[in-house]
Order: C-alpha cells, then sequence, then structure tokens
C-alpha cells in the first residue's frame, strides 16, 4: 500500500528571502553592492536605468529570463561567479514569470484583433505549432522554465493569504466546462462561488468556462448584492456558447469593465484578488477554450498534469463537485487518491450538487463511500456529502476555517 511522501517533500517552500521579482527588490541590493548567492527572475535590466553591475558581487547569482543591455553584460557576469539562463528567443510567454496572470495579461490584444489576436491565443497556437503536448527539447525547456515561474508565483500569492486564514479556507469548485451561461446549473456555481467569497474562502477552479467561469464570476462579484450577480449572469447569457470565442470573450470584458469600475465598500479589511474573484488554474493543453476572465489571479500553466494535482493540493478547505462528465469524474478520483492516503495532509468536505445526477446518472457516490471508509486513517465516509441546496452547500464547507 503506497504512504504518504513526507511533508516536507510536497509542502510549498518559502525562498521569497531568496528570490528578487522585481526592479525595486533589485535596486534595495544593488544599492548594498552585492547579489551574492540570490536568484534574479524575469527581469527587465536593459530598460533605463540600466543597471550598473561591473562592481557588485554576483557570486553564485543566478539570472534566470533576464534580459540585459547587451551580450557582453550576461557573459561578464558568468566570468564573475554568477550563472545565466538567458529568455529564450521567439517565444510569446515569458520564460520566467515573476507574476500570476491577470484577466488584462490574457485579453491582451483583443481590442484590436479579437480572439486570435489575444495573448491567451497566440501563446496557444504558438503550443500547438510546437509539438503540443510533446514539444521539441527547446519548447520543452521554455514551457517548464515557464510552468516553474509560476509554480513559485502561485507560491507567492498565496502565502499571505494562507498564513491569515489557513489551507482549510481554501475551496475549489469543478465540474462541466460546457455548462451555458444563464443555466440553472451555471447560476448554481455563481450564487456558490458569491457565497463562498463572503465567507472569506478562496475560490479555486480549473480556469475554464461553465461552472469553472460560474464560479469565479461569482467571487468576482461578492462585494455586490445578490441582484446585481443575476444581472451579470443575464449579460453574459447574450453569449452563452464558449465555442463562440469572440461574442464569448467580449461578453465577459464587458461585464468586468462595468462592475470593476465602481466596486462597493467591502466588508472587513485586506480586500484584495482573492476576495475579487479568486483564483484560476487553467492548462494551454485546453487552449481552444475562452480564458476565464473572472479570476483576481491566473496560474496557467502548459503543463495539464502539474496544474490538476495543483488545484488538489490547495483546495484543503472542501472541492464542489458540480455536474460533469469524464474529466470531472477523473478529478473526483485523482481527490480521492490524495485524500483517502492523506497526501497533502487532512481534507475537507466533498459535496456533490445534484442528489440525482451524482446517485442515478455518474453513481459515484457508491464508490466513493466505501473507498473512504477504508481510509489508513480511519473512516472518513462522512466528508461526502450530496445536496441539491447551494447555501447547505457552502455551511457544510464554512462549518469550520
Amino acid at each position: 500500500m503506497p504512504t504518504p511522501p513526507p511533508a516536507d517533500v510536497i509542502a510549498p517552500h518559502d525562498t521569497s528571502h531568496d528570490e528578487i521579482e522585481t526592479r525595486a527588490e533589485f535596486d534595495r541590493h544593488l544599492a548594498a553592492d552585492s547579489l551574492a548567492g540570490l536568484t534574479v527572475q524575469g527581469l527587465r535590466l536593459d530598460l533605463d536605468p540600466v543597471p550598473d553591475l561591473t562592481a557588485t558581487d554576483v557570486a553564485g547569482t543566478l539570472f534566470v529570463g533576464c534580459r540585459f543591455a547587451g551580450r557582453e553584460v550576461g557573459a561578464d557576469l558568468v566570468r564573475r561567479g554568477a550563472n545565466v539562463v538567458p529568455p529564450f528567443s521567439g517565444l510569446p510567454y515569458p520564460t520566467q514569470p515573476a507574476h500570476l496572470y491577470t484577466p488584462t495579461d490574457l485579453a491582451e490584444g483583443f481590442a484590436t484583433a479579437g480572439f486570435a489576436g489575444m495573448y491567451d491565443t497566440r501563446v496557444y497556437d504558438h503550443f500547438r505549432a510546437h509539438g503540443g503536448a510533446l514539444p521539441d527539447v527547446k519548447e520543452a525547456l521554455g514551457q517548464r522554465l515557464h510552468d516553474h515561474g509560476v509554480d513559485n508565483a502561485l507560491a507567492d500569492a498565496t502565502r499571505t493569504w494562507l498564513s491569515t486564514h489557513g489551507p482549510q479556507s481554501v475551496v475549489g469548485v469543478m465540474g462541466g466546462h460546457a455548462v451555458p451561461r444563464g443555466s440553472v446549473p451555471y447560476r448554481m456555481a455563481a450564487v456558490l462561488g458569491w457565497e463562498l467569497a463572503r465567507a472569506d474562502r478562496l475560490v479555486v477552479t480549473g480556469g475554464g468556462p461553465g461552472v469553472m467561469e460560474a464560479a469565479n464570476l461569482g467571487a468576482f462579484l461578492s462585494a455586490w448584492p445578490a441582484q446585481e450577480l443575476n444581472t451579470a449572469i443575464d449579460l453574459l447569457a447574450v453569449a452563452p456558447d464558449f465555442t463562440d470565442h469572440d461574442r464569448y470573450t467580449a461578453a465577459a470584458l464587458a461585464v468586468r469593465d462595468r462592475y470593476a469600475a465602481t466596486v462597493p465598500q467591502q466588508r472587513g479589511p485586506g480586500v484584495d484578488w482573492a476576495r475579487s474573484g479568486g483564483l484560476a488554474i487553467p492548462t494551454w493543453l485546453y487552449g481552444h477554450e475562452p480564458a476565464n476572465l473572472f479570476a483576481g489571479r491566473i496560474a496557467k500553466y502548459f503543463s495539464n498534469a502539474i496544474r490538476e494535482d495543483t488545484i488538489l493540493r490547495l483546495a484543503r478547505g472542501g472541492i464542489v463537485f458540480a455536474p460533469g462528465r469524464a474529466g470531472t469524474v477523473q478529478e473526483v478520483f485523482q481527490a480521492a487518491t490524495k485524500t483517502y492516503y492523506g497526501t497533502d495532509g487532512a481534507s475537507g468536505a466533498y459535496v456533490f450538487l445534484d442528489q440525482a445526477y451524482w446517485t442515478r446518472e455518474l453513481p459515484i457516490e457508491s464508490l466513493l463511500r466505501p473507498l473512504f471508509a477504508g481510509s489508513p486513517f480511519g473512516d472518513l465516509s462522512g466528508s461526502i456529502h450530496l445536496t441539491d441546496d447551494v447555501r447547505e452547500a457552502v455551511r457544510v464547507l464554512t462549518a469550520t476555517a
């Protein structure tokens, strides 16, 4: 029987004190004439004011994905003991992103060139043209460096939230990507995201359309009254089908613009991206689906395997499974494996929305309960809940912090 790996193997490591990800941080270290042993990630050191590094201690410094004023600058750094991994040429994405994406980042270019010209689509087109899931060596290295940067940025972005609210405050929402806007399942998922965000839960989705978009939409509008959430859904419902890429994306951007312009006074301190859309973790493997533009931050990966594991690792406060097909079922049992073996520690509730669907159409409950009852950590079958009531789901998920 497999046993969970040691905690130090899978726990995110806080390396922020060794990493420089902004020009302000870089300039502070530069003023002290030492970058020794640090990692400098993805900075444009070729832009004014161009730093003078000739007298700076760079022994053991790693410059990854940085741009310099000339090749000689990088060569001089290597001669003086630094390691330099330059950004790969010809890539439409950063070799080492220092921060998570925002909806604005992914939608860049849409206003002038439509869906085909936006950043998210350009990267997907490049991904397909260079082997897709089986890229050549150069592309594979570029993608892996990019995904490592996203790993690192995600740890940085969630560190403050987790230290304040704890891991049990992060709730995953999964379900069908083809659920049309305006449908009953879409509205239920949106209300769920709205209620969870208002209860200080960080909503995490797979970043796709359908149920995932709805949950992030609810979190995005958590500061607004419920009637405004209904209004937003009605506005989105004019473009219900994600395969109609341009109309689908235009409707999302219009709703974002309408509600981002004026945000009501939030309840309590610490208003940030987590309370204004939550987190989405999509992948370019499914880049034919339009980007979910309602998440506060977007950790977009090339590797779907890394992305799926990351979602489940973060969602320690429970997971909601709305109706879905093969992909959702796969996620149910991938999550169940982690819970059964305690891979990432204690798990929260498993909440299945739509009792008839999960007991008759896809009778997952009959498999999951006996599996959880036989966990090495005792009978975990009590963590399984089936309901048709979104508010009951929220009560289950917020019963403990």
